[in-house]
């Protein structure tokens, strides 16, 4: 008997365990989401009212219980304690009880406990701060290839991704979407994308779920930022429709805001992936030989585009810096203040991060359920034209 089988009868046990470590790492999510932006630490000082500055009693500070004992209000000044604490130690304990759940006593498990609760960081504070936290982003693509070689070395692991390679094409693959999208939409429409903080998020989700993760992440993310997007766009819309009526439509730039560092990365990421595209090809043993080229050049022709855009976007970024040069430090202030009232939050509701580390998690826990879903759908037969066979 291994040793899930012998602490089965502990399972409900552990499930509320796996909720109570999650609520107490939750209590340390609020905290990071409460400092980073501002640059704090999160070591010291101790917790501390965000109001009066006192600090905070360990009685005080006992995740969930405490807000609720104290009726939502700090014991100093008796000013309301936004709801934010209590909510993000809830998610946080119910997404580790949800992996406890889905993973059991595999090691698995505390690697997605901890990528759940980098995620819940990431989703809160771009919800407040329109920021996606490097100290989430970065270690956490390292992270992922770490995870990988425990995946190739231990079979019953559980884990998303079996090999570095795959976690190396998940980051490649989310960094090569989203600048793809987001060069397309500042060429075009001369506004700013996503943002790079976004790109950071997807590379890290694609270090740990792999390039299949990044597909099925993006495809959730787009329906859920449709639907709830398009819900809020007429909601805000009902509530203020005179008051934008009044507002003055920002100008229209005479440069698109083209990020060089996006443009460099989508450039090398194109690269990359059509080599290994085109080694992948090379090799398969059950690709139709007549199917190869059509395969090979629809590659081609995706990353000859993606150069493109790379390109285009750096000669405008080059074009912008020789301007800046021949401008006075006057004319120079005013057009960055004139550029950053171009990038603002101008017909936004909210970030996509968040869209983003739901899906995330969606597919986490039910991405070989949506493969299968998927693949079998399309390999049905062909539907009936009419209503009866």
């Amino acid at each position: 008997m291994d040793l899930p089988q012998a602490l089965q009868p502990l399972h409900a046990f552990f499930m509320a365990m796996s909720f109570v470590l999650g609520c107490m790492v939750g209590s340390f999510c609020n905290v990071c989401i409460c400092r980073w932006p501002s640059g704090e630490s999160v070591i010291s000082p101790r917790s501390r009212c965000p109001k009066c500055r006192n600090a905070i009693a360990w009685y005080d500070n006992i995740p969930l219980l405490s807000w609720l004992l104290l009726g939502a209000k700090c014991r100093h000044c008796s000013l309301p304690i936004s709801w934010q604490y209590p909510l993000v130690e809830a998610v946080t304990g119910v997404l580790f009880l949800l992996v406890y759940w889905r993973f059991g006593f595999t090691p698995a498990t505390p690697i997605y406990m901890a990528l759940s609760a980098g995620l819940v960081i990431a989703t809160f504070q771009d919800l407040s701060d329109w920021t996606i936290p490097n100290e989430i982003t970065l270690p956490g693509m390292l992270a992922g290839l770490g995870v990988a070689l425990i995946g190739m070395t231990y079979d019953k692991s559980m884990l998303r991704v079996l090999h570095p390679l795959d976690a190396l094409d998940g980051m490649a693959l989310a960094a090569f979407l989203i600048c793809l999208l987001d060069g397309v939409t500042v060429l075009l429409l001369k506004k700013p994308g996503m943002g790079f903080g976004d790109v950071k998020l997807l590379a890290m989700l694609g270090a740990f779920l792999g390039w299949k993760g990044v597909i099925g992440t993006l495809l959730i993310a787009s329906v859920l930022g449709s639907v709830i997007g398009v819900t809020m766009i007429f909601v805000f819309r009902a509530k203020g429709e005179a008051k934008e009526e009044d507002e003055e439509a920002p100008a229209e730039p005479e440069y698109p805001p083209v990020d060089s560092l996006g443009a460099i990365v989508l450039g090398g990421c194109a690269l990359y992936l059509l080599v290994r595209v085109a080694v992948a090809l090379q090799f398969s043993q059950s690709l139709p030989p007549e199917l190869f080229r059509p395969l090979l050049a629809g590659a081609i022709a995706i990353a000859a585009l993606a150069g493109i855009i790379s390109g285009f976007s750096l000669y405008i970024y080059q074009q912008q810096q020789r301007e800046r040069k021949h401008k006075s430090g006057a004319q120079e202030e005013a057009v960055n203040e004139e550029e950053e009232e171009m990038i603002t939050l101008h017909g936004h509701y909210l970030p996509f991060g968040p869209y983003l580390a739901l899906g995330g998690l969606i597919f986490l826990f039910f991405g070989p359920e949506l493969i299968r879903l998927y693949t079998t759908a399309m390999s049905a037969g062909p539907v009936s034209p009419g209503l009866f066979p």
